[in-house]
């Protein structure tokens, strides 16, 4: 019985939480395969609101505001599968190695996180077990079939930026983000530039590495896949006629790509 009692204090996720996985279209054909790591701002009950005010909890500390908009509609617009994480990055960091600080951030911006402070080990592990592992595993299948199946894949993985970063004004309205594999980025950049109204950037706000990101380096890199991230600033795409302007906007880009990958024999 003791037993039970303790298994039962290590569960995370009960009968009335979501499941953390969401996904769309995942019969797609597309060779293009989209994650969202920051999609969703959701808590699990037992969590309650992590001692923040809801103020916080729909600031761009909780989730990637917008993405999830652009994100579904872009999958659709491509025939594309999309495999999306519904839980707030507040819980954990689905773009963050486990062993990372910021995996489980104790301070976000300069918000203190009440409910990430002092827990223990087991409490981390149930984060990790019933929240990123599924998420990270689902995507992870998701590959090893399209490969199994000798269909071309390129994993995007879809993000969204604050506008303005501790103090400092953020000019891109999008970025192309990477680490060793250039070939996508490359390509990215050059549409995106090609678009006269936008500013792009290379590696900016962010670049990808090991020690900062998950999705890239374990799922794209670590699989040989052509693969890039991709940040759009959150004040464009705030509303869904942003969201549907962005997404048609990727289509459009990404439908183009993939004929310049075809040709180089990528996909």
């Amino acid at each position: 019985m003791a037993l039970d009692t303790a298994e039962a204090t290590d569960q995370l996720l009960g009968e009335s939480d979501i499941p953390p996985v969401h996904e769309v279209n995942a019969p797609g054909t597309s060779p293009f395969l989209l994650t969202s790591d920051h999609y969703g701002r959701v808590l699990p009950r037992a969590l309650g609101d992590l001692g923040l005010p809801e103020s916080e909890l729909v600031r761009h500390i909780a989730w990637d505001i917008g993405i999830a908009g652009v994100a579904e509609r872009l999958a659709r617009m491509l025939d594309a599968h999309l495999i999306a994480q519904r839980y707030s990055r507040l819980v954990i960091d689905c773009n963050r190695p486990p062993a990372a600080v910021s995996s489980i951030p104790v301070i976000s911006e300069a918000t203190a996180i009440p409910g990430n402070e002092a827990i223990s080990e087991r409490e981390r592990e149930a984060r990790r077990r019933e929240i990123f592992e599924p998420y990270h595993h689902r995507i992870d299948a998701a590959i090893g079939r399209r490969l199994h199946e000798a269909r071309p894949t390129v994993v995007v993985s879809l993000h969204s930026f604050t506008p303005v970063y501790a103090g400092v004004a953020r000019p891109w309205h999008i970025g192309a983000l990477y680490n060793r594999d250039t070939v996508l980025p490359r390509l990215l950049l050059k549409h995106l530039r090609a678009e006269s109204d936008l500013v792009v950037g290379d590696n900016e706000p962010y670049a990808v590495s090991d020690l900062t990101d998950y999705t890239i380096p374990v799922h794209g890199e670590a699989r040989g896949l052509v693969n890039t991230g991709i940040e759009i600033r959150q004040d464009l795409i705030a509303d869904q006629s942003g969201q549907q302007q962005w997404a048609e906007r990727l289509a459009r880009i990404f439908a183009e790509i993939e004929v310049e990958l075809k040709a180089e024999l990528l996909v």
